[in-house]
């Protein structure tokens, strides 16, 4: 069976970044799922729909237009959308807040998980998301669960938005935060939560390299 690592954890936790990271000095794939479900709120959004209308959503996500689909280019994940790159369009706070309401919806994560276990049967693999030591991958050689305190999760979504010359306040971006935090967590199916045999990695402290070693220590062990 391939190597396979599932990494959990709530918003802004610096998942997809510590992943790319961790999966480079493994020389393995990974794959960014909450990216998979962002472009699919994207596509809910461009569709005009109500998001919280779970029929129409749901029957969006089984089309073809709905398709979404990842490619690797010089080891990095691009996210299609129907075969268009969005991996850019997908990273503002309203597609985020859209990704976390269309994936409560039982039939959308089936579809996903289903995409993402095909995937992880292929090949080494490093999977990061909600539900990936819980749901998609309860088999996982590796499971983590990745945190961080709401206010150091904004403050570093803050820097990562002036960059792009985005001047959301600290206090709006925390308000938000937190709002993810209890949607994704008191959602109907698979609600975010740390697998039972899930190693806890607070990464509130620690600098982005200590993280990185933190986890590729944890994953030497298991080997």
């Amino acid at each position: 069976m391939p190597l396979t690592i599932a990494i959990d954890g709530p918003v802004g936790a610096g998942k997809s970044t510590i992943s790319d990271e961790v999966a480079r000095k493994l020389g393995i794939l990974h794959l960014d799922t909450g990216a998979m479900y962002r472009a699919f709120g994207l596509c809910a959004l461009e569709h005009g729909l109500d998001l919280h209308d779970e029929s129409s959503v749901s029957a969006l996500c089984g089309q073809d237009e709905a398709r979404v689909s990842v490619r690797y280019e010089n080891g990095t994940q691009q996210t299609l959308l129907n075969g268009r790159d969005v991996s850019s369009l997908i990273r503002t706070q309203e597609v985020g807040m859209a990704a976390s309401t269309v994936s409560k919806y039982r039939e959308v994560r089936r579809i996903m998980v289903q995409r993402q276990q095909e995937m992880a049967k292929e090949q080494p693999m490093l999977l990061d998301g909600r539900d990936i030591g819980t749901v998609v991958l309860p088999d996982a050689t590796v499971k983590i669960y990745l945190t961080a305190t709401p206010e150091a999760r904004a403050q570093r979504r803050m820097l990562q938005l002036r960059e792009k010359g985005d001047n959301t306040s600290f206090e709006e971006i925390l308000k938000e935060v937190n709002a993810r935090d209890y949607q994704d967590m008191h959602r109907e199916v698979t609600p975010l939560r740390q697998a039972e045999d899930a190693v806890l990695v607070d990464s509130s402290d620690l600098t982005f390299d200590e993280t990185v070693q933190a986890i590729f220590s944890l994953v030497e062990a298991k080997q």
